[in-house]
């Protein structure tokens, strides 16, 4: 990756410390994409801080790095193993929505609810709370 990378940025005054390395930046943002752990959990295993990191991430995103390291994979991918372009698409669903339901049936709020479960507390607004007996 280090190719796509763009140049480092000389600070304008030049007292300042050092960047992370470039490959302890890359580090922490994959293993950040990788477990899908908070970018403020980065300060904990010592790979990098987890602002030098997020920073590197965005600088890097808005410059299409990741974009291009795709695009370079997926060639050297296709030249490989080769890849039937006619066949994909780049995103579908191919099962149905877990709630979706059918169109046309609405059903009233709660009406899946059993005789024993709690009910939303607007149900209750405006009526005694103890059954009359």
């Amino acid at each position: 990756m280090e190719p796509l990378l763009p140049k480092r940025p000389a600070h304008p005054l030049g007292c300042h410390r050092s960047r992370v390395p470039d490959r302890d930046a890359m580090a922490a943002i994959l293993f950040v994409l990788r477990t899908g752990c908070q970018w403020n959990a980065l300060d904990a295993t010592g790979i990098c801080s987890c602002a030098s990191a997020y920073r590197r991430f965005r600088e890097w995103l808005d410059c299409g790095v990741f974009h291009e390291f795709w695009r370079q994979g997926l060639l050297a991918y296709d030249d490989a193993k080769g890849i039937d372009w006619a066949w994909l698409s780049m995103d579908g669903a191919m099962s149905k929505a877990p709630l979706g339901g059918e169109k046309g049936r609405a059903q009233p709020y709660g009406s899946r609810q059993g005789r024993n479960q709690a009910q939303p507390p607007h149900r209750w607004r405006g009526r005694s709370r103890r059954p009359h007996s």
